[in-house]
């Protein structure tokens, strides 16, 4: 299936309530080098997501002017140097930005397969869960096969 010309996404002229949010149309975005352009079919909302909305809560340097960082859909085009993941497949992905639109770009190491049994919905709602218990665990805490780690019950997010 061909990718259109444009995309609609969503806008914030102004900081504020969910209603300065405002439909917009741009060009829809070509995957550049390690990048996965997904049609989007469900969007998580964040914190993070109200803050931005709300002025409280810059968007990182070089991320999309586009609200939205979890998502769920579909391959629609793949970058140069990508392997592992072919057109049509069904992915979820934590972007830096961007979720609010019908496509959106994703750096490949941020996209990963729905889960055995996930829809969209439930998919969409993983990565940002996901990447933060993987970052915390493995990449800086050292946690290795066959290590044991105590979350108590009472905490109700990693730092």
């Amino acid at each position: 299936m061909p990718l259109p010309a444009n995309m609609r996404f969503v806008d914030l002229p102004s900081f504020g309530a969910p209603e300065v949010m405002r439909i917009a149309t741009a060009p829809v975005p070509v995957p550049g080098e390690g990048q996965i352009l997904v049609r989007m079919q469900a969007i998580g909302i964040n914190r993070p997501d109200v803050a931005q909305r709300q002025g409280t809560y810059p968007p990182p340097k070089d991320a999309s002017p586009i609200l939205g960082l979890e998502l769920s859909g579909e391959v629609a085009a793949i970058g140069p140097g990508v392997a592992g993941y072919s057109l049509g497949d069904k992915v979820c992905g934590l972007a830096n930005g961007g979720a609010y639109a019908e496509y959106c770009l994703l750096p490949v190491g941020q996209v990963l397969p729905f889960p055995k049994g996930y829809d969209a919905v439930k998919s969409a709602a993983l990565p940002e869960t996901f990447f933060t218990v993987w970052a915390n665990l493995f990449q800086m805490a050292g946690l290795t096969e066959g290590d044991s780690v105590l979350i108590p019950v009472s905490y109700t997010h990693l730092r």
